[in-house]
């Protein structure tokens, strides 16, 4: 059996879940979620707790089986805590500002880039090198991330570009500095 799959999900007072068929619906203090999960998969909720039970053994409704204990968590975790992802700028003159709900990141193109989040994320600049991105939604704030990650991602030699914070970039070494053909 799934060891994540088996653990209940506890329901913290102020979280309303709403199971219909293969819909879950989780409505609590920070905002509303809703997700349509696997029809296979049979999800119970019982004194203050979800469980997940699989059908069979099949290879499908085991791997179904975690994963629909994950996302049905993340969706109680994200209405209740909330997900932040937070990024850092590494070069000089790479710089992040916030213009209106847009992030306006100058990092070495001709031109500085725009990135626009959907409404339910907030994106926050601290200090001109931090980027914090917020949202009840973990797949969408780390979807959000990933896109500004890849406008500048982080080069090897030097170590420049956008990463996330605590990430280590392995760095390569350069050229050897020769004298080159006689």
């Amino acid at each position: 059996m799934s060891r994540i799959g088996k653990k209940p999900i506890p329901v913290p007072a102020g979280v309303d879940v709403l199971i219909d068929g293969s819909t879950v619906r989780v409505k609590g203090p920070k905002g509303q979620l809703e997700r349509e999960l696997h029809r296979d998969m049979l999800i119970k909720q019982e004194n203050g707790s979800i469980t997940v039970e699989r059908p069979t053994d099949n290879k499908l409704h085991k791997s179904l089986h975690g994963l629909t204990r994950t996302l049905i968590n993340n969706m109680v975790l994200g209405v209740t805590q909330g997900f932040q992802k937070n990024l850092e700028l590494v070069g000089v003159g790479y710089r992040a500002s916030k213009q209106g709900n847009k992030l306006v990141l100058a990092v070495g193109y001709s031109k500085p880039v725009e990135i626009e989040p959907e409404a339910e994320l907030e994106i926050e600049v601290p200090v001109p090198t931090k980027i914090s991105i917020k949202g009840i939604d973990k797949e969408k704030v780390g979807a959000l991330a990933a896109v500004v990650r890849a406008v500048r991602e982080p080069e090897p030699y030097k170590g420049k570009g956008i990463k996330y914070e605590g990430e280590y970039i392995r760095r390569k070494v350069g050229k050897a500095g020769g004298k080159g053909k006689k």
